[in-house]
């Protein structure tokens, strides 16, 4: 009877570990069957952020690729608008001159009374009237003298418009930067989640390599509107010391512009284009020299044009009269002003790697009548 008892309790025992063990891989079960519906919500939560994600990079793709076809279209046009400034103001110049010496004519045949009057005046609105109110004045020096103002009023337009191209292209500019910024805080929240789901992600993490290339790259244009827009905001005043005495050197019309330095890593003409947006065919010729070896004017003449170009970067345009001139592009500083007379042979700037360049050079360009020619037929 005693052992029947013992027997049972046994029994009982094992029934209790054994019902107790049941219960534990039961309650084990259902925690792990929780988990992996957890895990499965999460995954089709990925999958849905992953298909989110790769929709905003396509269309942050496709917004960035119109905002740069758009900002090359912009730096072509603007581009363009320098060029019909400086002939805007060569024109300016030329008439100056023209004006200059139909007065020392009228002074040298005896209308001092008509010079000194025209000498009083502080602006060319007081000149017109002063002018205006002298009774022997002729009909053509009162034409040539509006046609003047019309002209100096038309080089005061052009600049303004410049001025709003480049705001223009600086706000395009801006608004890629913010779109490549907006996809960089879209690819740092979600690159670990993108991480554990990579098999998925293989073509997308292709497409953020090539966004983070993108913004690299948009990081450096950046830095050359900093300086148009600290050389717009300077304009005027982007002239820099330390020229040196005047060189004149050569049998040719002009001097060389860089003496000593004759190697040419950019013929004159047809050419393979260097950097993107640049034109095969090359307008100027490139002369090798390193960063700020002197530019000196090829010939006596105007300074037209003294400032910063996205293209050119620093440039100087010298109206020689006759409808020539010379350009000197890519310059890391100035040493003339718009406005000024520089002799044959003066320091006018050094060279450098400024605007669209792959390395120190100067550009030098030889324009007859609005066509560029070959400099070496100066030179």
């Amino acid at each position: 009877m005693i052992l029947r008892k013992k027997i049972v309790s046994l029994l009982m025992v094992f029934i209790l570990c054994f019902g107790m063990a049941v219960n534990a891989d039961a309650s084990e079960i259902s925690e792990t069957e929780k988990k992996a519906k957890e895990l499965e919500e999460q995954k089709k939560a990925a999958e849905g952020e992953k298909e989110s994600l790769e929709k905003q990079l396509n269309g942050i793709l496709t917004e960035m690729d119109e905002t740069k076809a758009k900002i090359e279209a912009k730096e072509i046009e603007v581009r363009e608008k320098e060029e019909e400034l400086v002939q805007a103001k060569i024109d300016e110049n030329d008439q100056y001159e023209s004006m200059k010496k139909r007065i020392k004519y009228m002074y040298e045949n005896g209308n001092s009374q008509f010079i000194e009057i025209l000498c009083e005046s502080k602006s060319i609105g007081e000149f017109l009237n002063n002018a205006e109110y002298i009774t022997t004045i002729s009909q053509y020096d009162r034409n040539m003298l509006t046609e003047f103002q019309q002209i100096v009023q038309a080089v005061a337009q052009q600049e303004e418009t410049l001025k709003a191209e480049y705001a223009e292209l600086e706000t395009m500019q801006d608004s890629l930067i913010a779109k490549q910024e907006e996809l960089n805080e879209l690819v740092e929240g979600k690159e670990e989640e993108l991480e554990k789901i990579s098999a998925d992600l293989g073509a997308t993490q292709e497409k953020l390599k090539q966004l983070k290339e993108a913004a690299e790259a948009a990081a450096r244009k950046q830095e050359e509107l900093a300086r148009l827009a600290k050389a717009q905001s300077n304009a005027g005043g982007n002239v820099s010391g330390g020229a040196g005495a005047s060189v004149v050197s050569g049998n040719g019309m002009f001097t060389h512009p860089c003496p000593g330095y004759s190697r040419i890593s950019s013929e004159f003409g047809w050419r393979e284009a260097p950097i993107a947006g640049a034109s095969n065919n090359h307008k100027g010729m490139d002369l090798a020299a390193p960063t700020g070896t002197p530019i000196y004017a090829a010939a006596a003449g105007t300074v037209t044009t003294a400032r910063y170009s996205n293209s050119a970067g620093n440039w100087v345009v010298i109206n020689h009269g006759n409808g020539l001139q010379t350009y000197y592009m890519h310059a890391s500083a100035l040493y003339v002003s718009e406005g000024q007379t520089v002799s044959k042979g003066q320091n006018i700037a050094a060279v450098g790697s400024t605007g669209q360049s792959t390395g120190p050079h100067l550009h030098f360009q030889v324009m007859q009548n609005g066509t560029p020619v070959n400099p070496r037929n100066y030179l």
